[in-house]
């Protein structure tokens, strides 16, 4: 026969706690400054750049040149198919959002499917253009003295 276990007050508290957290986390809908992404999307350049911090502000405020407005006309247009470019100055509009933009790092083109999170950033900074780091074993290539490595 199997033991019946008895959840003390306490532990069954904790658990309708996690079982609230778990379902609230998947309620929580996205908002920029307070707004929906459909709403962002219905709104006009220039309303939508009152909620972008200064520098993204004035870029919209100032205007996009032709080369600029080319690749946001490419990108929205885009059904499903991926859009290759060099402007990594260009902000993440709400039209934007659910495309994949391969953004080129000054070597190679790194795919970049646009989130919600990600309005109101330049592309560029999710295209890293430095690789990490990643050292090897101690001495490898260095100098003759710097070559020991004592064993314990």
């Amino acid at each position: 026969m199997a033991k019946l276990r008895k959840i003390s007050a306490k532990s069954a508290r904790r658990r309708k706690r996690k079982a609230r957290k778990i379902v609230m986390g998947r309620m929580k809908e996205f908002s920029y400054r307070g707004y929906s992404l459909e709403e962002l999307q219905k709104m006009n350049w220039d309303e939508f750049a009152r909620f972008l911090p200064a520098r993204s502000r004035r870029t919209l405020k100032r205007g996009i040149d032709e080369e600029r407005m080319k690749a946001v006309r490419k990108i929205i247009n885009s059904n499903g198919k991926v859009v290759r470019t060099h402007r990594r100055d260009l902000i993440i509009l709400p039209q934007f959002v659910g495309k994949t933009v391969a953004v080129h790092n000054g070597k190679e083109f790194v795919e970049v499917e646009i989130k919600p999170e990600m309005i109101g950033h330049y592309l560029g900074e999710f295209a890293l253009t430095r690789k990490e780091v990643k050292h090897s074993g101690p001495g490898v290539g260095a100098t003759r003295s710097s070559k020991f490595v004592p064993l314990k």
